[in-house]
Order: structure tokens, then C-alpha cells, then sequence
């Protein structure tokens, strides 16, 4: 009997989820029950889903309204009448439209009006499909309606918003939340009532005894509703399932691209590499995954064709079919990846193709993938209302001054000092804590769909400006619908802007297909990089963790990579095996301690579970599970899929099979922990080897052209440091750094030769517009002869104008720019540059005999800090005092346990709590000759090593060792003074020293 049934998907309005809805429905007697929450549908699946499980059933709608007046709410009598609902509410939210009052033409959908709108609009016509809905507070006054005798029309629309008056007052804090507006100024009109609850059936049929029509049609209603979607075992695919006209020929094209790239990536194919080529064409048709291959190879080829690079990785990389069709560039006989582990019969869903492109190419791959496939969809995503943002917005409904919103979201409070209404924020912010608070668009997931996407939900229009349904990957998975994810990174935008670089700074260097990755792999000069930890700016290796690691691990070759890319992943780490990892590939001696039954299994990692696939190898070979519980494994590792609860459908059968075959109970126990451990984090052995290619890539483009690449990193955002380091990076490779300059910089950085000019959109309060201004002129009219030659073309104000003064942007003129600044002031004073619209007619400039201006570069120093961010020079070169110490980096290895004094300019530093709960720091520095070290600060040393930004640091501590890696346990550190800025204290008294 309840068609109006609304959960916290009905956004700011609802405090119900699915499953409190559908238990609330149980516990009243309910048998069938109607969703429809408001102009949403994200709800709509799941809740079929659970439905089932409650023994109810399920009817799918949408309450159609604008704002809180409801205009009517659409029935699906069936799956098409989903679709019929989805597509029309989608309509009005791409356009932002107004919901009509009168509901479209609809072919499967029942269309209920309520009782107050029709009286008020005193409708008399009605379509077949449409009735009048009547609540239980709403008899009363039908007894004394004209409606009353509209005896086939009238059905029972009693809304459920809330069970309680705690949900109530829940509702209508959210109402308030959602209309930005206090709690006490909040209009009646924009809640529900007090009576929107569920009762009990008795309690409706009593309430229906002098009106048994509306109980029946209402029966009669619902029992023509069926909705349908496949859980579980019932789950089918609902992707595209042909690329071209049959299936048939789907199978002969993907065999066809397989065979002709058999000879591109094998000169002289072996029969086991033909042997399985065949073996997996011939799985993937069972499975009937071949159009996921074919839509997946169109895309890179589009790629392709546009010279966009990309990454394909994830468990597909496993596939041998895949990386001859050019979908990954990993080879699976190389690396010995078993696609089995991957692909098997037990597997319902496609393998991952994580697709990685530029930061910038990614947007239009998207575009390519809307235009070349019909049905099409970004997968969705909720940002739910974490406790902290709940108190604040809370506070400001309630109307508590910002201070004390401040206090109690930081949580800086005693109990007992709070009064009601402080209390009451704080209850209520524990009951919104988790609900949903709006859509958003999934990172990279898109749906490319058999028919439209609107048989499973509405969809939204973001800004982006690509259609994304309202649910969430993981109903997507229940339900059948496998997403193609599409991601942007910058590692990729570095290596196509570095390849440009070198053409234009270089073009006359040999320079190698950015795909020759073999021969990268193999080349002595890269792989010297790897192990000396020498890679800043390569992608996902350039880190202090993952540069500490390749030296313990003396990484030294592709396969090395590969391992320490996994090795580095929490799930290794966590298990405690990272250590024993790193002395087993050092000392080979150590491996023979190994349990040989696991070293058996694991010859490549020493016995030691490091990738996913181990994980599985070690279930199947050393507990006995079968390949479909392995899957579980497999999903539980994903971190999708409610880890824990996956890992306990199989943890029974691991231990009793495990004891079966006679293994001892503390090593069943061991690798059982390793194997939890690696829950959300593990690597598949495939994508570990995909991140390795593209960090080969990049690190090509630094052994040898390393001026130029480090150009591009500058000018993508960096990557885990910020833009001094880079400089600084620069300059060790022999970059000669220079200011932004009006002649020769560009909006980004740009290089001559050996000469790095750094860009005008480096300057922090420079104006994209002032920018864009200067590079037109330029381009135009060519370069600027002198300073009036610059005040005459550009029109800039004052304040802009200053700033490309201070960083002596003019210095190709040849004045001191202290002068410069001088004639600034009086040049646009004199020409009313209040405005900065351009000069009609030159003026005739008058020049002033200046005195002499003394300047010192420390003064420039001080200068670069506020407009670029940082001092070119570097930090050493303004510190004050005398130099106590002179040792480095270099220098640790003859101070092992030993307590030294060492200087160090901050790179970067990061917070970790320990297992105790107690906070420690780890600190990079750069030290005296600009060479990197790493500083450990521990617990009971926190207070006497402070950190305080950006700056030198006079370090003590005692140098430590571990695997070959030297660092500093630090026990005190006292941040260096500067010199004085001769800004603020007088020249005259800095340049006398």
C-alpha cells in the first residue's frame, strides 16, 4: 500500500537508507513497497537487490518535484517504464529545467497526482495510466470532494519519509542544510509532515474501511509493477556485447589484430607464446569478453592516432592478447603473469583495463569514447557528509557563532561545558554522519552499455558535460554493468611534452621511439639511475621511500622495478615481509631459509607473497582452494568489495584445508596473516610491470636529455615535490637557471640550449590576462626594444607592472631594475594608467636622470621568495652565520653510529603515527653540495627537532644504516637564520659587510 516511500537519496530531504526503509517496511507487515525517492534514482537497484533478500517486493518509481512541491510521482510498471522515468527526469536535469505539472505521454508508467494539487487545479481529465492519490490525513477531507466519485481513479499515496520524531527533526535540519538557511527561518512548506511514517496494514485498512475502492486499486496498482535486474547468479553482462554486426565476427577480428601483432612484439615467436595466444583467444570468446578486448583496443588505437601516450595496466596486463593487440605494453612470457589467475571460468566479470593518458588527452579520449558508442555514461559517485563538515554545517543552521562551530569540529571542547544547543549539534552530526550529501562523478569509470543507460538510473550533466548515472561501482558490479576506467595523469603529460622539448631545443638528437622499451630496459645508463636512486621527476619512482627502497634493493633492471613497485604497497609492508624481502634479494645465502613449500610456489620472490597473483598461487597450490574461491580472494583484495567480509567466506575453508594436507598450525597461521594483510593494497604482478614501462620512459628522457625533461616536469605541476626541487634538479644537471624575462619566457617554462627561462606564469600574482596581453603583443609585433617600448604596447597597471620589475623581467634592456621600477612609477602616472586600455598615439617619453640606486642579489633573493616562491640561489646562499659543519651526504658512510652535525635545506616533510599512537616525523634534505639525505625523528625526539617550513636546518644526530641506505636519527634541529632583507633594514648597511 505504500507508493511514496523516499530514502536519504531524496537529497537534504530523506534520513532513511535502503535497508533502514526496507526493515522498517518488514517489521510492519509490508509485502510490497514502492521507492521513489525524489527526482533521484540512485537507490533504485540496490534496493530491488535487498528487496529479495527481505522476502518484499519491489516497485521502482520517482517523486517528480520542483523544489518541495510535489507535482506527481511515476510508477514503472515494469523495467521499460523505468527507462520511460529515468530519460524524462534526465532531460530536466541536463537542461535545469522545471518539472511540469502534468506528467508527459508515457507507454509503461502509472502516473499518481496528489490530492491537493488536483483540487486545486480542479482537474477532471485523466489518462488511463494517471489516478489521485490520497493520504490517510488527506480522508478526511476527500469525504466532502467532488473527487470522492472518481471511484477508479483514487489510490492511496501515503508518503514515507521517517519513522520517528528523531528522523523528523533529522529531516528537517537537512532541509535546512540543503536551503542554506536557519533552522528557526525555515519555511513549513519546505518539510514534509510530521505524519509521513509507515503503519502497520491493519492500521491502513482501518483507515480505508469506508473506502475499500482506494484499497483495491491500489492493490490492483502495484500488483501490475514488476521490476527486474539480474543478482548474483542471475547476474549477466549488460556492456556492449558485439563491436561489430555478431558476435562471430567479433571473434574473427580479434583474432585477426592478435595474429598481426604476434610479429611486432615477437621476432621470432616460440610455439609456447602461439600456444597461448590461442589458448587465451579461445577463453576470452568463452567467456564472451571478446568486444570488452575490441572496445578497449579501439580506444588506445584512437589514441594512437592523435599521438596520445597512454598506459594500459591493471590484471589485464596479464593477458598475452592484450599485449599483442597493443592494449598494454607489458609482456605476460617476460614476466611469467598467468592470465588464468585472471581469466578463468569462474570469473563473471571482464578483467581490469586501467587506461592511463595525458592529464590534457584524457577529456577528449572521453569525447572520442561519447561519439563512437551509443550508449554511454560516466559512473557516478556519493561525497557523503563526513561527522566534522555535519557539525559545521549543523552549527550554522543552528546559528552558532563561528568560533564555536570552529571549536566543535576540532573537537576542542569539554563535555560538560556545552550547552543545548552546542549538544544538539553534536547529537545530530552522529545521525547525518554518512548519509548522502551529493553526486559526483566517479574517478575515472565509464559505462559503455548494450541500451541505454537509462533502464538502470537518470543521469546528471556535471560540469564536464558528460551524461553520469546516479549510483555508485559497486551496484554497477551486482548488477552486471562493468566500467572502462579512463584516467588522467601527469607522468604521461611529462614524457609527451619532454619528446616536444628535445625536438625544438635538439633537433638534430637521436631520439628513440618513446615505445622502445626493450631497449631501454636493457640499457646500462638507465638502469645506473635506478640504482642510485636517481630519478626525480620519473613517475611513481621519485619519491624518498621509493628511491630509499631501489637502493636497498639495488635495483638495477626492469624485472627489479617491477618487484620494488609492488614491494612498496602497504600490503607487503604491513605483513612485515618487506624487510625479509630486501635481505633475501641482497643475501641469496638467506633464501634457503625460506618454508620450502612456499619458496616452491614463489621461486621469483623468494618464497615471500608480493603481488596479488601470489596471494592466489599461494590459496590454490598451498591451501587447496579452488580457482573460483581464489576469485573471492581476488575481489576481496580489490578493496571494492567489502574486503573482510569476502575474506571470511573463504577463511574456514583455508584453515580446514590447510590442516588437511598437514601443514603446522603456526604457518598456516603466518601465511593466513600475510594473505589478510594484502586487503585494498595488493599489486597485480601486471600493473606493478605497467607503472615500471612508463617509469623506464621517463627515465630515458632524464639519463639523456635531462634539461629538457625536467622543462616538462616543471611545466605539468611537478609530481611528488614541489617547483623549487625541480629547479634545483635542474641545475645539478647543468641547467642554467634564469627569472622570468619579457623577451624570451613564455606562459610555462622554456629552454635555449642549456639555458632554462622560467615562465611568466610562474610569478604567483602575475594575471593570466596581463600574461595572455604580453605573449599577443609579442607575438604580433615582435620582441620589445626597451621599457617605453613595453609601456607602449601593453596596457598593465601599475601593480602587475611592479611585479615584472621585481623579478627584473627587464633586465635584457640593461637597466638596473631599481630603475626600472623608478621610471615605472613616473611613466604611468604620467600616463593616466589608472585603466588599461591601450594608447591610441605614442606619447613622447620623458627621461630622468636618476642617482644611483645601489642593489645586492640578496635583495633579488628576497624578491624571488614572494613572487616565485622560493630563492633561485637556494637557501644556503642567504644563510646567515658561519658554517659549523661541512659535512654531507657523502660522507655517512664513514660516520655510521656515529653523532655528527650536518646542514640540510628542507625538501619535504610528512607526519606518521606509529602503531603506539605516537607521532614521528620523516624529513628529506638537501645537503650542502644539493645532494639528497633522510632524516628519521622519533617520538621522544619531536620536541627537539622542530620543523618550520622551508629554509636550512642545522642537524645532530647519528647517522644509521639499513640495507645499504644511510640516514639521520635526529636529535635536535635548529632552523638557520637569514640574512637580513635589505628591503627592510637599508641597503647601505648589508652592502658594507
Amino acid at each position: 500500500m505504500y507508493l511514496n516511500c523516499h530514502t536519504y537519496y531524496s537529497l537534504n530531504y530523506g534520513v532513511l537508507s535502503e535497508t533502514e526503509l526496507l526493515e522498517l517496511a518488514c517489521s510492519h507487515g509490508v509485502e510490497t513497497l514502492a521507492l521513489t525517492d525524489i527526482n533521484n534514482s540512485s537507490a533504485g537497484m540496490n534496493f530491488v537487490r535487498l528487496a529479495h533478500e527481505q522476502g518484499i517486493r519491489p516497485i521502482l518509481g520517482i517523486d517528480f518535484r520542483n523544489g518541495n512541491v510535489q507535482e506527481f510521482v511515476g510508477l514503472a510498471q515494469n523495467n521499460e517504464g523505468f527507462r520511460e522515468i529515468n530519460a524524462f527526469l534526465s532531460e530536466h536535469l541536463h537542461k535545469g529545467t522545471s518539472i511540469p505539472s502534468v506528467a508527459p505521454i508515457f507507454e509503461h508508467v502509472h502516473v499518481i497526482y496528489p490530492f491537493e494539487k488536483i483540487q486545486e487545479e480542479e482537474r477532471t481529465d485523466f489518462r488511463a495510466y494517471e489516478y489521485i492519490g490520497v493520504s490517510v490525513e488527506e480522508l478526511r477531507k476527500l469525504r466532502f470532494s467532488r473527487y470522492r466519485d472518481y471511484t477508479d481513479r483514487l489510490v492511496l499515496l501515503q508518503p514515507v519519509s521517517f519513522r520517528n520524531k528523531k528522523d523528523f527533526n533529522t529531516h528537517r535540519l537537512l532541509r535546512a542544510i540543503g536551503l542554506n538557511t536557519l533552522l528557526s527561518k525555515l519555511p513549513q512548506s519546505e518539510e514534509a509532515r510530521p505524519s509521513d511514517t509507515l503503519r502497520s496494514m491493519e492500521e491502513l485498512k482501518k483507515a480505508l474501511v469506508d473506502f475499500p475502492h482506494i484499497w483495491e486499486n491500489t492493490q490492483r496498482l502495484m500488483d501490475s509493477c514488476t521490476i527486474a535486474f539480474g543478482f548474483g547468479s542471475e547476474r549477466v553482462s549488460q556492456n556492449q556485447s558485439r563491436f561489430l554486426a555478431s558476435k562471430a565476427l567479433d571473434v574473427e577480428r580479434l583474432r585477426e589484430l592478435a595474429l598481426d601483432g604476434l610479429p611486432r612484439r615477437y621476432a621470432h615467436p616460440t610455439e609456447k607464446v602461439k600456444e597461448r595466444m590461442f589458448r587465451e583467444l579461445r577463453t576470452i570468446q568463452e567467456l564472451d569478453f571478446v568486444s570488452y578486448f575490441l572496445i578497449n583496443h579501439d580506444i588506445v588505437s584512437y589514441a594512437k592516432s592523435k599521438g596520445y601516450p597512454y598506459v594500459g595496466r591493471g590484471s589485464g596486463a596479464n593477458s598475452l592478447v592484450a599485449y599483442l593487440i597493443g592494449i598494454t605494453d607489458v609482456d605476460p612470457i617476460e614476466l611469467d603473469l598467468y592470465f588464468e589467475r585472471f581469466i578463468n571460468p569462474f570469473r563473471a566479470s571482464p578483467p581490469d583495463f586501467d587506461i592511463d593518458f595525458s592529464t590534457w588527452d584524457r577529456d577528449d579520449v572521453t569525447a572520442y569514447i561519447f561519439e563512437r558508442f551509443e550508449h554511454v555514461a560516466l559512473l557516478g559517485t556519493y561525497n557523503t557528509f563526513k561527522y566534522r563538515a555535519a557539525v559545521r554545517e549543523l552549527g550554522k543552521v543552528f546559528g552558532l557563532p563561528t568560533e564555536e562551530i570552529d571549536k566543535l569540529s576540532a573537537g576542542r571542547y569539554e563535555q560538560g561545558s556545552l550547552d543545548e544547543l552546542a549538544r544538539l549539534v553534536l547529537k545530530y552530526a552522529t545521525y547525518i554522519h554518512g548519509m548522502p550529501n551529493y553526486i559526483s562523478v566517479h574517478s575515472s569509470g565509464i559505462l559503455i552499455l548494450d541500451r541505454s543507460e537509462h533502464y538502470y538510473s537518470a543521469t546528471t550533466l556535471p560540469p564536464k558535460g558528460f551524461p553520469t548515472v546516479q549510483f555508485d561501482m559497486i551496484i554497477a558490479e551486482d548488477v552486471g554493468l562493468f566500467k572502462f576506467d579512463i584516467l588522467g595523469q601527469r607522468g604521461l603529460a611529462k614524457i609527451k611534452e619532454a619528446v616536444e622539448v628535445i625536438k625544438d631545443n635538439r633537433p638534430d638528437a637521436m631520439l628513440w621511439d618513446i615505445k622502445s622499451v626493450e631497449a631501454m630496459k636493457q640499457d646500462a645508463n638507465i638502469n645506473r639511475l635506478l640504482s642510485q636512486g636517481r630519478a626525480i621527476g620519473a613517475y611513481y619512482v621519485e619519491s624518498p621511500a621509493m628511491r630509499g627502497l631501489m637502493k636497498k634493493l639495488r635495483t638495477h633492471d626492469y624485472l627489479g622495478l617491477v618487484a620494488a613497485s609492488s614491494v612498496i604497497r602497504p600490503g607487503v609492508s604491513s605483513s612485515g615481509m618487506k624487510d625479509e624481502y630486501i635481505r633475501r634479494e641482497r643475501e641469496p645465502e638467506r633464501r634457503k631459509e625460506a618454508n620450502p613449500i612456499l619458496l616452491e610456489i614463489m621461486p621469483e620472490t623468494h618464497g615471500i607473497m608480493v603481488y596479488q597473483e601470489d596471494v592466489l598461487k599461494v590459496a590454490h597450490l598451498f591451501a587447496g582452494l579452488d580457482l573460483g574461491e581464489a576469485d573471492v580472494l581476488r575481489r576481496g583484495m580489490s578493496g571494492k568489495f567489502r574486503s573482510r567480509e569476502e575474506f571470511q567466506a573463504v577463511k574456514l575453508k583455508f584453515f580446514e584445508n590447510c590442516k588437511q594436507r598437514g601443514h603446522d598450525a603456526a604457518l598456516t597461521q603466518m601465511v593466513w596473516e600475510q594473505i589478510e594483510s594484502f586487503a585494498g593494497y595488493a599489486f597485480a604482478k601486471g600493473h606493478s610491470a605497467s607503472y615500471a614501462v612508463e617509469s623506464y620512459q621517463s627515465l630515458y628522457l632524464k639519463c639523456y636529455f635531462p634539461l629538457e625533461f625536467m622543462v616538462a616536469v616543471l611545466n605539468n605541476g611537478g609530481g611528488f615535490y614541489d617547483t623549487e626541487l625541480y629547479v634545483h634538479e635542474a641545475k645539478m644537471w647543468g641547467g642554467i637557471i634564469h627569472p622570468p624575462c619579457i623577451n624570451r619566457s613564455d606562459h610555462v617554462n622554456v629552454i635555449y640550449g642549456k639555458h632554462i627561462y622560467l615562465g611568466l606564469g610562474q610569478l604567483r600574482s602575475l594575471e593570466r590576462l596581463v600574461i595572455q596581453r604580453i605573449l599577443n603583443e609579442r607575438q604580433l609585433h615582435g620582441k620589445f626594444r626597451d621599457f617605453d617600448d613595453f609601456i607602449d604596447r601593453v596596457p598593465i597597471a601599475i601593480e602587475q607592472l611592479t611585479i615584472l620589475v621585481r623579478i627584473d623581467a627587464f633586465r635584457v634592456f640593461g637597466v638596473p631594475k631599481k630603475q626600472v621600477l623608478w621610471q615605472a612609477v613616473f611613466k604611468t602616472r604620467a600616463h593616466r594608467k589608472d585603466t588599461v586600455q591601450k594608447l591610441l598615439f605614442k606619447p613622447n617619453h620623458r627621461h630622468f636622470t636618476l642617482p644611483n640606486l645601489p642593489s645586492h642579489p640578496i635583495e633579488d633573493a628576497y624578491d624571488q621568495i614572494e613572487l616565485l616562491g622560493f630563492p633561485l640561489c637556494g637557501y644556503y646562499e642567504l644563510m646567515d652565520g658561519k658554517v659549523r659543519s661541512r659535512l654531507t651526504a657523502g660522507d655517512f658512510e664513514a660516520h655510521v653510529n656515529q653523532r655528527i652535525w650536518i646542514y640540510g635545506s628542507l625538501v619535504h616533510t610528512r607526519l606518521n603515527t606509529t602503531s603506539k599512537g605516537d607521532t614521528m616525523r620523516f624529513t628529506t634534505m638537501l645537503d650542502l653540495e644539493g645532494h639528497f639525505f633522510d632524516c628519521v625523528h622519533f617520538p621522544q625526539t619531536m620536541a627537539s627537532t622542530p620543523i618550520h617550513g622551508k629554509g636550512t636546518y642545522l642537524c645532530h644526530g647519528t647517522v644509521t644504516e639499513e640495507f645499504g641506505h644511510f640516514s639521520l636519527e635526529v636529535v635536535t634541529t635548529v632552523k638557520q637564520p637569514l640574512k637580513p632583507d635589505p628591503r627592510q633594514v637599508g641597503s647601505g648597511a648589508l652592502l658594507a659587510k
